[in-house]
């Protein structure tokens, strides 16, 4: 038994087929294949059903991988124990971002690494979470900072913060922050809004069932630089977190109130591959960014709270 064997166990386990795991993995399916039946030979157990529409983790695979998820993250708990005393980083962090994110952080967190290790180069993505999960689990991105995604064996996942989701419209508007808005009186507005397969519209359909109300959608835009400009335009109002449109309200180019009963909030999380080392740059990283997010927080420029 080893941990390229416990490894190969996540992701079949959580793919349900060995095809798609050799795909993430970029290893071929016969070794994959191999390296099951290596692992059920010393156990003497069946760990899947097989059938041909893929993989079922049997009763006694599904023992085995809580013991595998719990290896590998003692042995990820084990590198970070030395990851200090560098002095200097070098060479590349590969982070992926949500949209409303980058707007946020990206600047400060740029910032911060160029004063504190300027030799270290730091690369961004930004997509929907569920792009950032899957180039974390290929091993194509360090670090994803994303919105409450599904628990998965392959992923670690460290909350960061609760936030407050808010209305955003033109100047004309008359929004103001010293004003709540009660969403249910968000079924008299037109919205300009992400799609339904957007975090941020379920969040906003589910609040809406709560009040009873349906939203009027004339307008979808899945592109947070649309959506601004649809607002700005005058094709309706959104909803958005307030840092990333912070520099919008001081300049008078748009307005927001909170809104209430219910207030629409929705959980930042950082991610990183469960399986993999996490390189002592990508934790300073990780760290700098909490560290951007709480002072933001404190200033009420990011409306929410850490958790």
């Amino acid at each position: 038994m080893d941990v390229v064997q416990l490894n190969t166990l996540i992701h079949v386990a959580e793919l349900g087929s060995l095809s798609k795991a050799s795909d993430r993995l970029h290893i071929a399916q016969p070794a994959l294949s191999r390296q099951i039946r290596q692992l059920e030979k010393e156990l003497g157990a069946y760990l899947f059903d097989r059938h041909g529409r893929g993989m079922v983790i049997t009763d006694a695979g599904r023992e085995v991988l809580a013991h595998a998820t719990r290896i590998m993250e003692e042995m990820e708990s084990i590198r970070s124990s030395v990851v200090g005393g560098r002095a200097s980083f070098r060479g590349t962090v590969q982070i992926g971002t949500t949209p409303t994110v980058a707007e946020i952080v990206t600047v400060p967190l740029v910032t911060r690494i160029r004063e504190a290790h300027p030799n270290l180069s730091v690369r961004f993505s930004s997509a929907y979470s569920g792009y950032l999960l899957d180039w974390v689990q290929r091993g194509e991105l360090e670090l994803a900072i994303s919105y409450d995604p599904q628990p998965l064996h392959t992923l670690r996942i460290v909350p960061v913060m609760m936030e407050n989701l808010l209305l955003v419209g033109p100047p004309a508007a008359g929004l103001s922050l010293d004003m709540p808005v009660a969403f249910k009186s968000l079924a008299e507005q037109e919205l300009v809004v992400p799609s339904a397969r957007h975090n941020l519209r379920m969040i906003l359909d589910n609040c809406a069932r709560e009040v009873g109300i349906k939203l009027k959608t004339p307008v979808e835009a899945d592109s947070f630089g649309a959506m601004i400009d649809l607002v700005r335009n005058g094709f309706g109002l959104t909803v958005l977190p307030l840092a990333s449109i912070y520099s919008q309200l001081e300049n008078g180019t748009l307005c927001a109130a909170p809104l209430v009963d219910p207030v629409p909030m929705r959980k930042l999380v950082q991610v990183f591959a469960a399986n993999r080392r996490v390189s002592p740059a990508a934790k300073f990283v990780a760290d700098a960014f909490i560290e951007i997010a709480a002072d933001l927080v404190e200033r009420k420029i990011w409306a929410g709270h850490m958790l």
